[in-house]
């Protein structure tokens, strides 16, 4: 009995300094993530600008890295009592992590690339290979993105999450929509007969489409212009515009509706559909006639 509370006492003396450190690292990092929940939650309330928002994200993600990395050495360190055994063990470390997590590694690199060379923020809409979205979070591991698209055709939200692990940057190709600013081109296209007044449908498509972009033109100085197309059945009328790049539906479906409305109103302009239609010729119908 005498032999058993001594060894249970050893091995208590034994852990207590492995505890002790566990404990002051987790409370340490506590107290850190707090301070920082504190300054960053003042930081967001100040900022105006979508960048800025993603910068304070970022920035908050990496502070909390670096020191839960640092705490983690300081521990190893107080714990081995010695820096050439804690650079030997975590080169071994390394070399193991390096070999059986290759993946997770050339994510985390992806993550770092992203950071110092921000092809994208948090907020943008972006496609990285076949996935559509907009950058919802960026973590060490996974970028999670608001899905655009997916079960429904279009440029509106699904409702669903995507995870994409960091290390296919590496492999995919990625487009931002919104890397300069909020506007990209859009089109609404339509077909008129051959018989129809061009130069009214043209009127009518470049009237419709700067009413309904008279805010955007303002801030882009860009203004709406047609482009126009010889089709089978006709000619196809585009009128090009730019457009928010998350309210491209939305808009584009306003300027069908009011290009449609004018164009019934407008005798000389019809639009071109699959139908078929018997002409008769003079001569024709006179026999016809008879």
């Amino acid at each position: 009995m005498v032999d058993n509370i001594g060894e249970l006492s050893s091995l208590i003396v034994k852990l207590t300094p492995i505890i002790r450190t566990i404990v002051a690292v987790v409370v340490a990092y506590v107290i850190f993530s707090l301070v920082l929940g504190i300054i960053k939650k003042a930081l967001l309330k100040r900022v105006k600008k979508k960048r800025q928002r993603s910068n304070v994200e970022i920035f908050s993600k990496v502070l909390k890295y670096v020191f839960f990395l640092i705490l983690i050495l300081l521990a190893v360190s107080s714990y081995s009592g010695s820096w050439a055994g804690l650079g030997l063990g975590v080169g071994l470390f390394s070399a193991a992590l390096g070999w059986a997590l290759q993946k997770p590694i050339t994510g985390v690199a992806a993550w770092i690339m992203i950071v110092t060379k921000r092809p994208f923020e948090i907020g943008d809409r972006i496609i990285i290979g076949n996935v559509r979205g907009d950058v919802k979070d960026i973590t060490l591991t996974h970028i999670y993105i608001r899905e655009i698209g997916g079960i429904v055709a279009g440029e509106e939200n699904s409702g669903r999450i995507i995870m994409v692990p960091n290390s296919t940057l590496f492999e995919k190709n990625i487009i931002n929509y919104t890397s300069e600013d909020e506007y990209i081109l859009d089109q609404v296209s339509f077909n008129i007969t051959y018989e129809s007044n061009l130069d009214k449908a043209i009127d009518i498509a470049i009237k419709v489409a700067e009413k309904e972009t008279k805010d955007i033109i303002k801030k882009t100085k860009k203004r709406p212009y047609v482009r126009t197309y010889f089709k089978p059945s006709g000619i196809a009328v585009n009128v090009r515009y730019f457009a928010p790049a998350k309210n491209l539906q939305e808009l584009s479906s306003r300027i069908t509706q009011s290009i449609l409305r004018m164009v019934k109103r407008e005798k000389e302009v019809r639009i071109a559909y699959p139908h078929t239609e018997v002409l008769l010729k003079e001569k024709a119908k006179k026999s016809l006639d008879l």
